[in-house]
C-alpha cells in the first residue's frame, strides 16, 4: 500500500533511558535489526507525543524493517521522560545530550540520520543548529524552526492552532482511552468555546487548568522580535546545515510559509534540498500524504544513509496541482508572469481599470467576529472547504470575476493590494481568494491576514496602500469557473479577534466596533500565472 520495497529484516526493541547534562534522564524504544545483515543505519527521532501509535509505525517500524536502527526518544517531561514539558526550550541542548549518548554506544557506527514530523521536526533543525558531524541526512515533514513566526508572525494571535495544541497536550497523558477519546472528540467544540470569551488569557487558563504553563507567557509576548522567543527559534540552523535535507509539507499546513522559507534558503546556500509538497492539512500528512511521505522518506535515506540508492527524483521539487495532479520541477517557484485584477465597484474583479467610485464598506462587530471557515488550521474544520457562506456575510466584501474562457495556472504567492481606511486604527484586514464554480459553490485557494494596529488612516478620505502576501498556491483555476476576492475584518478563531481597543490580547476585555473602506481605483490582486 505504502510502495515500500519488501522488508528484510526482524527487529527488537526495548527501552533505554539517557541521561542529559542536568542528571534527567529521557526514555527512549531501541528498533534493533535483527538477522544475518547487519543495520544500514541509525535514525534519531525525538518528539513530546510518545513512543506508541501512529509515530512508532511511521517512524520506527516501517524503517526498522527495513534495516535501520531507530532510536524514538520521549523528549523531557513526556510519557516517563524526567524534568518538565516546557515546548522547544530545552531542544538544542536535550538534542546534543541524546547524539552524544548514541556515540558511547558499542553498535554505533558513526552515521545517523533524522526524521520526523511537526514538534519532531523542530528537533531536528533544534539539533541543525549545531549539527553533529556524524549527521548525514535530514527529513522533516512540516517541522518549523521559528514559533514566534507562526504564533505571532499576522500580529495577531495564531488561537485556534496554540490553544488546540496546549490543550491536546495538556491531557494526551490523562488515564483511560474512553475518557481521553470522547475528550480528544470534544476538544475543538471546547476550544472555539473557549476562544469566544474573554479575556483570552483566564478563558484559555479555565480550558487548560494548572496543565500547559506556557500559554499565557505565548500570549504576553506579540512581538516576534521579544527576547522571549529566542530559545523557542532555531533560525541559526538554516545558516549552518550542510547535509541533504528532504522537506515534506501540505498547501494547507499551518507551517507552509516555514517550510518554503526554508527550501529556498537552503538552496540559495547550495545545500543539497528537495522539496515535497501536497493538497494536505497538518493533520492530514500522516493520513492522506502517508504513501507518499513514507516512499519518499525511505528513498532519501536508502540514497544518503544506507547505501542503497533508489530511483532519482526527476525533479528536485515535487508538488500537487490543485486541478491537474502532480507536477516535478528544477525549483520553486517556477517562471511566472503577472496577471493583475482589480477589485470593481458593484463587486467585480476584472483586468480593466475601474472609475473612481464611492469606496465599498463594512463594519466589523468584535462581539460577533467574522468566523473561519477552512484555511491553514490545526484542525479537523482546515483545508479546502465551502466559503459560499462567507461571501454572503454582510461583514465580508466579496469581488467576484466573469467565468475564465480559459484555464489560469497560479503558481507561487499571489498579493493583493488595498486601499484601505477605517475609522479605528485597532483593525486587521483578512483577505481570501476562491474559486467559484459553474454552481456558484465556492472554494478557499488562499488567503493573508495582517493586524493593522496604529498604521491604517482612521478617517482619511483616500486610505492608505495595505500589501498583503497571501500564501503560496499551485492552482489551475478551470475554465468556466470564477474567481473571488473576499475582504473582511477577522478570521476567528483562527487568529485572535481585534477588540478594537489597543488592549492587550491576554487582558483585554472591552470592545468597539470598526467600519473598513477599501478605495477603489487601485485596489487589486497580483496573480503568478504560469504555463
Amino acid at each position: 500500500m505504502l510502495r515500500l520495497p519488501a522488508q528484510t529484516h526482524n527487529y527488537t526493541v526495548r527501552s533505554v533511558k539517557m541521561p542529559m547534562r542536568d542528571g534527567i534522564e529521557l526514555m527512549a524504544d531501541h528498533y534493533e535489526p535483527t538477522g544475518d545483515n547487519e543495520p544500514v543505519g541509525t535514525l534519531l527521532v525525538r518528539g513530546p507525543y510518545g513512543r506508541g501509535f501512529p509515530f512508532s509505525l511511521v517512524f520506527a517500524h516501517l524503517h526498522a524493517a527495513r534495516g535501520y536502527r531507530v532510536i524514538l526518544q520521549s523528549v523531557r517531561g513526556t510519557f516517563g521522560s524526567g524534568g518538565v514539558f516546557e515546548p522547544m526550550i530545552n531542544e538544542v541542548a536535550d538534542g546534543a545530550d541524546t547524539v552524544a549518548w548514541m556515540r558511547r554506544q558499542p553498535w554505533f557506527n558513526g552515521r545517523f540520520a533524522t526524521i520526523g514530523i511537526s514538534y519532531l521536526g523542530f528537533t531536528q533543525w533544534a539539533l541543525l543548529q549545531d549539527p553533529p558531524p556524524e549527521l548525514a541526512a535530514a527529513v522533516i515533514t512540516a517541522g518549523p524552526h521559528d514559533f514566534s513566526a507562526s504564533a505571532w508572525g499576522t500580529g495577531s494571535f495564531t488561537v485556534n492552532d496554540f490553544l488546540g495544541w496546549s490543550n491536546m497536550a495538556a491531557h494526551q497523558e490523562d488515564p483511560g482511552r474512553i475518557r481521553a477519546g470522547i475528550r480528544q472528540l470534544r476538544a475543538q467544540k471546547s476550544v472555539v468555546r473557549a476562544a469566544d470569551e474573554m479575556p483570552l488569557g483566564a478563558s484559555g487558563r479555565a480550558l487548560l487548568g494548572e496543565r500547559a504553563t506556557w500559554w499565557e507567557s505565548w500570549l504576553n509576548a506579540p512581538e516576534v522580535g521579544d527576547p522571549f522567543w529566542e530559545s523557542l527559534r532555531v533560525n541559526a540552523a538554516l545558516d549552518r546545515v550542510a547535509v541533504p535535507v528532504l522537506l515534506l509539507s501540505g498547501w494547507q499546513d499551518l507551517f507552509l510559509p516555514q517550510t518554503l522559507q526554508q527550501y529556498q534558503h537552503l538552496r540559495d546556500r547550495g545545500v543539497e534540498v528537495a522539496l515535497t509538497m501536497g493538497p494536505w492539512t497538518h493533520s492530514q500528512l500522516l493520513v492522506g500524504g502517508l504513501a507518499t511521505i513514507a516512499k519518499e522518506t525511505h528513498d532519501w535515506l536508502d540514497t544518503h544513509l544506507g547505501g542503497r540508492p533508489a530511483e532519482p527524483r526527476s525533479g528536485r521539487v515535487r508538488f500537487f496541482v490543485r486541478g491537474e495532479g502532480w507536477r516535478e520541477l528544477p525549483d520553486w517557484p517556477p517562471a511566472t508572469t503577472e496577471r493583475v485584477l482589480y477589485l470593481q465597484p458593484g463587486g467585480g474583479l476584472a483586468e480593466t481599470l475601474p472609475t473612481a467610485g464611492y469606496p465599498a464598506s463594512f463594519r466589523y462587530d468584535p462581539n460577533e467576529p467574522t468566523p473561519t471557515i477552512g484555511g491553514r488550521l490545526l484542525s479537523p474544520d482546515g483545508g479546502y472547504r465551502d466559503d459560499t457562506a462567507l461571501a454572503a456575510r454582510r461583514d465580508v466584501l466579496s469581488f467576484t470575476s466573469d467565468a475564465l474562457t480559459a484555464d489560469l495556472p497560479v503558481y507561487g504567492n499571489p498579493v493583493a493590494e488595498l486601499v484601505h481606511s477605517s475609522d479605528n486604527p485597532h483593525v486587521d484586514v483578512f483577505v481570501r481568494i476562491s474559486e467559484v464554480d459553474a454552481k456558484g459553490r465556492s472554494r478557499n485557494v488562499t488567503d493573508a491576514y495582517r493586524r493593522l494596529d496604529g498604521t491604517s488612516l482612521a478617517g482619511s478620505p483616500t486610505g492608505d496602500t495595505v500589501r498583503l502576501e497571501l500564501d503560496a498556491i499551485a492552482h489551475r483555476f478551470r475554465a468556466g469557473s470564477r474567481i473571488r476576492v473576499l475582504v473582511a475584518g477577522g478570521s476567528h478563531p483562527r487568529f485572535a479577534r481585534n477588540l478594537g481597543t489597543g488592549e492587550a490580547t491576554s487582558t483585554g476585555s472591552q470592545l468597539k466596533l470598526a467600519t473598513h473602506e477599501v478605495h477603489f481605483g487601485t485596489s487589486r490582486v497580483l496573480l503568478p500565472v504560469g504555463s
